[in-house]
């Protein structure tokens, strides 16, 4: 659980912890997750995609880092308008997981190879209800398809990992259904490129970015 400044749980161990995590031991658990047999036919426009996968900072720092991503934006998705602020999300007990929406231009980057990335290097999709140092539903793993088309492809796609026996551990990711996307507290936008030496990312979100370059080169943005 974090506090509004930290992604609380990794600060405090990140004195302890900061000289061998930051080494690359995140980094190391990327999967290059293999290609979605299922994709969407390229759109006229811009699409939209919402993505849980733990701390929303990581989550929309990795994507802000993708080739033909428009706009990441952190905010709550699987909650009421009502409950959709950071103190009460943080309880676990609103429905809401930290989520970031996704504008994206089909023609550069499909949904299916987000979901890819997603997989590959942004979130550990055998955890249940907790990532990396935070815990609770709010945490959790989750699919948020906007389209019946995202919908199918994502189904499709976890069924195809799960085959591939990617992970040893069984996936546990949800596809839900958003009652909506609320833009989380400007404070949590962009955390990543605002404060790129706060010790939560650079223990926790930083190696993933260096993971995607690393296995998506041609997909990586400075």
């Amino acid at each position: 659980m974090r506090t509004s400044t930290f992604c609380a749980a990794a600060f405090l161990a990140a004195i302890g912890l900061f000289a061998a995590r930051t080494s690359g031991q995140a980094a190391e658990q990327a999967v290059k997750a293999p290609p979605p047999a299922l994709t969407i036919p390229v759109s006229a426009g811009r699409e939209t995609a919402i993505f849980a996968g733990g701390c929303f900072w990581g989550v929309e720092g990795v994507f802000d880092h993708v080739k033909g991503v428009v706009s990441a934006t952190s905010g709550y998705a699987g909650g009421k308008a009502a409950t959709a602020h950071y103190d009460q999300v943080s309880t676990g007990d609103t429905g809401h997981a930290e989520s970031v929406r996704v504008v994206f231009d089909p023609h550069r980057v499909s949904y299916a190879t987000l979901l890819r990335i997603y997989f590959s290097v942004i979130a550990d999709p055998t955890e249940l209800n907790r990532q990396g140092p935070d815990s609770g539903p709010q945490y959790r793993t989750a699919l948020f398809p906007q389209t019946p088309a995202q919908a199918r492809v994502a189904r499709a796609y976890l069924a195809q990992l799960s085959k591939a026996h990617v992970w040893k551990r069984p996936i546990v990711t949800r596809i839900e259904q958003a009652q909506g996307f609320y833009p989380a507290e400007a404070a949590h936008q962009h955390f990543m490129a605002r404060h790129p030496r706060n010790p939560y990312i650079l223990i926790n979100d930083a190696p993933k970015v260096a993971a995607l370059k690393r296995l998506y080169p041609a997909l990586y943005r400075a």
